[in-house]
């Protein structure tokens, strides 16, 4: 059978855009077919591009705002500038995602919704197309879940959010993972007054424990926070709404401007009839395997949609590897322990690997912890931001198998624990760099010193040093 191309690409997000690029440039034929007016997927218009934005301003009044008191009418004015901002970002990195630069790259672009019609052809808009092989980079949208009365307002998603130019009074934000808790620290630092209803014991649900503590004792010096808490219903009222909830057992109500909703997020994939390419859909994402095949070995699915990590950087590395085996014919296999990620709320919250509760299940006593308060490093308590910690687990030879931190800037700092563990570099060789003082990343060569303390000078070879000293030296 002859194809109109050696590869199909479903989605213009990082992941379809870097499968597009990487099998271009081994000179594969290839289409990518993007069903909205800009490449670049929710990262650029709705999420990371977006929100780093927003965040960086709402950052700027926040600090102001402690040598200055703003009124109601400068809160507005900020807003407006901060969400002018916003837009202007996305437009500046629209540049490096644009059309011309795929199509340079001897790319066809699509502009419309695509459906397969079997396992080698694609309708795309009022177009048939064939290819040898596919990769679905569809990505995600917001859930939106069933709340009686939540469809006689206006919602707002991460969809629509970045739209405002009017700063609302206050806000009820559904939800309180990531995407939920960035906003709405930012909306709450540039003047609105916001209420955020998790359903769950608390707040970021698959961080460490003990950051997460830490986390919402800091926000809730900024913003109000609900946890054990289900959103019955909302009313409209004439000015705003109200928001009903029960809260262990007893109900209640919260009047607001606006409402956000950041309940999770679905794989796009309904529309792209998998059944007919044989594809199996697996609790809403596409089931791959560790390759990042589909059930039908010819197509491959990377990002969102397969349900797998729900970050950018995620999508890029499986694009890497989704490119090789589509176009090479390689089978290589994606994997996640050394993936971290960064919730970039103030402070800065990373993560690498196991928590320390999943750390002591898989390896009991033989898991070593080590942990450093930022009250305790020169750096921190000169910018008197002493609020947070370290936290690095190790085996018992000093493999790294969990690190986390909370603190200013910690998605930088504590890339250095991520570099060592992607180098498979032990712990405590980090205690044999030398740091420039004060750098942030002192802490994290503070914490690693840790591990000679507790495997060294608290041992029985201690003594044996102590008696060689006393004898000989």
């Amino acid at each position: 059978m002859n194809f109109d191309y050696q590869i199909a690409v479903i989605g213009g997000g990082s992941g379809g855009l870097t499968v597009a690029a990487g099998a271009a440039s081994f000179g594969a034929s290839v289409a990518l077919i993007e069903r909205k007016a800009e490449l670049g997927g929710d990262c650029l218009h709705y999420g990371c591009m977006p929100s780093k934005a927003l965040i960086q301003s709402a950052k700027e009044v926040y600090e102001a705002a402690h040598y200055s008191s703003f009124t109601s009418e400068e809160y507005d004015r900020l807003f407006r500038q901060a969400m002018e901002r916003v837009a202007a970002a996305v437009q500046d990195v629209q540049e490096h995602d644009s059309k011309e630069r795929f199509i340079k790259l001897g790319i066809d672009l699509y502009e419309a919704e695509a459906a397969f019609k079997d396992e080698h052809t694609l309708i795309v808009g009022d177009k048939t197309i064939t290819a040898k092989r596919f990769v679905i980079a569809t990505g995600s949208s917001p859930i939106v879940p069933p709340i009686n009365g939540l469809d006689t307002v206006d919602y707002l998603t991460n969809e629509t959010i970045f739209s405002l130019r009017e700063r609302p009074e206050s806000l009820a934000v559904v939800g309180g993972g990531i995407i939920g808790i960035e906003l709405s620290q930012a909306m709450a630092r540039l003047g609105v007054e916001v209420t955020i209803i998790e359903g769950g014991d608390e707040i970021l649900s698959k961080e460490d424990q003990e950051i997460v503590r830490t986390a919402h004792d800091l926000l809730s010096q900024e913003l109000s926070v609900l946890t054990r808490a289900k959103v019955d219903r909302v009313d409209k009222k004439p000015q705003g709404l109200t928001v009903y909830y029960t809260k262990d057992g007893a109900e209640g109500s919260i009047d607001a401007e606006r409402i956000l909703v950041a309940a999770g997020r679905n794989a796009n994939v309904d529309a792209l009839e998998l059944q007919n390419a044989g594809v199996k859909v697996t609790r809403g994402s596409v089931e791959v395997d560790a390759t990042l095949r589909t059930t039908s070995r010819h197509i491959y699915a990377v990002g969102d949609c397969n349900g797998s990590m729900p970050f950018t950087h995620v999508a890029g590395l499986e694009g890497k590897v989704a490119v090789s085996n589509a176009v090479l014919g390689l089978s290589k296999k994606v994997s996640y322990e050394k993936v971290p990620w960064v919730v970039y709320t103030s402070p800065e919250i990373y993560h690498l690997g196991l928590t320390e509760t999943e750390a002591q299940e898989k390896y009991g006593d033989h898991l070593l912890t080590f942990k450093t308060m930022l009250r305790n490093n020169d750096r921190f308590m000169a910018e008197r931001h002493k609020e947070g910690l370290v936290k690095v687990m190790t085996n018992q030879r000093g493999k790294i198998v969990g690190a986390h931190a909370i603190g200013e800037g910690a998605g930088e700092w504590m890339q250095e624990v991520g570099t060592l563990q992607a180098l498979n570099k032990k712990f405590q060789s980090l205690s044999n760099v030398v740091h420039p003082y004060p750098a942030r990343n002192n802490v994290v060569s503070q914490t690693a010193d840790l591990y000679w303390r507790e495997k060294l000078f608290d041992s029985s070879l201690n003594k044996a040093i102590s008696w060689y000293v006393q004898t000989f030296r």
